[in-house]
């Protein structure tokens, strides 16, 4: 649910820490700054959220109000001007992306079909997307012997079908359409199947090798591995499912930024040791590589395009403020593909890297000036923040903000952290050598252990919706009180500037 994403700093090897990674303090203060750009940050936001209107309504009136508001709020004309010409652009995307919701060819069809994606298994079914043509349906597969067939389909492979393409309703059309579904392919008989293209049989190989390293972890614990490595939840049971949403971790088995700033973290030392422009390529490279690898979700996508885009900017020596590297990468993406606007997992990602990257640092360098939280005070800021980032669409899509995923994160995302980074090279050794699999994944299976313990007593733990809101109420005074004795403790003593 929620991303926690440690995603902002430079992808790209550089100075301090080795991969050019900025630590939660300078984002804080790159944020604030917000200078040396003719484009201050408040100015991009304003643009990047009337582009969101602009895809989502479709409408240039919503587009002029929203323009002239930020445009007088922030008392500039070029605001208004730029903000109406991204505007427009956006609502002529917007309506073509729903346009193209509407099938061009229904009716019966014979031959070679395109897998999106991996096939995900559902209670009594197997939903896989496919693209015939030019065009993507979804298949329902029931039945134990097609459903196993099916789910030996992978993303990217070529499968002969014959069957119908009909219509969806309404309903469920709304629900998928931010996967770019058009219709449900009803399959008649499915035979044959290839794999076309070098990169998406490398991905294959990769994750077939991370899936027997997994195999080698008792009972559902392989299933959680794949799940924090390479956000592989095919075969999560529910009641693990419902453990970590009721206890606001299942963000940790949804990829984000975290696994990128992880893969690239072990990247570094290799990293390190190129020439800039060379050590941009392999970057890159590598941000592309793991993207496909994770089957482009949204959160792993947005997370993609902010790790290029911040190593493109530390091999320019530009500033990366991560709110701004954030705005643009939004900006982008919405253009590209307006309908991600209608995903929720793109909007908790966001949210989180906003709550992490802004809101996130600001509390934890106030909670650093009281006594005793100087050790506490970024982690529990951060947690704070991806919160409060995530509070908005988690409250109106799934009615609930788990009270317990405050101590829930800062007890399993450390060691699901852990996880991430020793997880792919230790799964790419033990799917390779299986009689070191044992050894080489035992430190995986107390992680995943640890976290999966850490999700079952938040589960249990979690109060009622009642409770929770008194809860929450609660948390935030505490936090509100904390944050006024840390300014006058810091307006008393002179050490850090006032809020003023």
């Amino acid at each position: 649910m929620v991303a926690l994403d440690g995603d902002t700093g430079a992808p790209g090897a550089g100075a301090r820490g080795g991969t050019g990674t900025d630590t939660e303090g300078e984002r804080y203060a790159n944020t604030r700054a917000g200078t040396g750009h003719h484009l201050s940050t408040p100015r991009l936001v304003a643009i990047c959220v009337v582009v969101i209107v602009a895809v989502t309504t479709g409408s240039i009136g919503y587009v002029v109000a929203c323009a002239a508001v930020f445009a007088v709020g922030l008392r500039s004309t070029w605001v208004f001007v730029l903000a109406m010409c991204l505007g427009c652009g956006g609502v002529v995307r917007g309506d073509q992306s729903r346009a193209a919701l509407e099938p061009n060819v229904l009716g019966a069809f014979s031959g070679w079909v395109r897998v999106v994606d991996d096939p995900q298994s559902y209670p009594g079914a197997t939903r896989t997307i496919v693209q015939v043509g030019d065009e993507r349906f979804e298949i329902w597969t029931r039945g134990r012997a097609r459903q196993l067939r099916a789910q030996e389909w992978r993303g990217g492979e070529w499968v002969a079908m014959q069957g119908v393409r009909t219509r969806l309703t309404d309903e469920r059309a709304g629900r998928v359409a931010w996967q770019h579904v058009v219709g449900e392919f009803e399959v008649e008989w499915a035979s044959d199947v290839r794999s076309v293209g070098g990169l998406s049989i490398a991905s294959n190989r990769v994750r077939a090798m991370i899936e027997r390293a997994g195999a080698t972890l008792p009972h559902d614990d392989g299933a959680l591995f794949r799940g924090l490595v390479v956000g592989d939840d095919r075969d999560q049971p529910r009641a693990m499912i419902q453990r970590f949403r009721a206890s606001g971790l299942s963000h940790l088995t949804a990829v984000s930024g975290q696994n990128v700033s992880f893969l690239l973290a072990a990247a570094g030392p290799v990293l390190r040791r190129l020439r800039p422009a060379a050590r941009w390529t392999v970057t890159v490279g590598l941000i592309i590589w793991f993207v496909m690898l994770t089957r482009f979700e949204p959160s792993i996508v947005r997370a993609g395009v902010m790790a290029g885009l911040s190593a493109t900017a530390f091999v320019l020596g530009r500033e990366r403020s991560s709110i701004r590297i954030l705005t643009v990468a939004v900006l982008g993406l919405v253009l590209v593909d307006p309908l991600l606007v209608l995903s929720v997992g793109f909007w908790l990602s966001v949210g989180a890297t906003a709550g992490v990257s802004g809101v996130g640092p600001w509390i934890a360098t106030r909670l650093a000036r009281l006594r005793g939280m100087r050790l506490f005070a970024l982690p529990l800021g951060v947690t704070l923040g991806a919160q409060l980032g995530v509070a908005i669409p988690s409250v109106l899509v799934f009615g609930r903000l788990p009270l317990v995923s405050i101590p829930a994160n800062l007890l399993a995302v450390p060691v699901a952290g852990a996880v991430m980074l020793y997880g792919l090279p230790a799964a790419l050794l033990a799917g390779s050598v299986p009689q070191v699999a044992t050894v080489v994944m035992f430190p995986a299976r107390l992680g995943t252990r640890w976290v999966d313990t850490v999700a079952m007593i938040g589960a249990r733990l979690e109060p009622g919706p009642h409770a929770q809101i008194v809860g929450w109420v609660l948390v935030l005074i505490v936090l509100v009180v904390l944050l006024r004795i840390s300014r006058n403790t810091a307006d008393t003593h002179g050490d850090l500037p006032s809020d003023r």
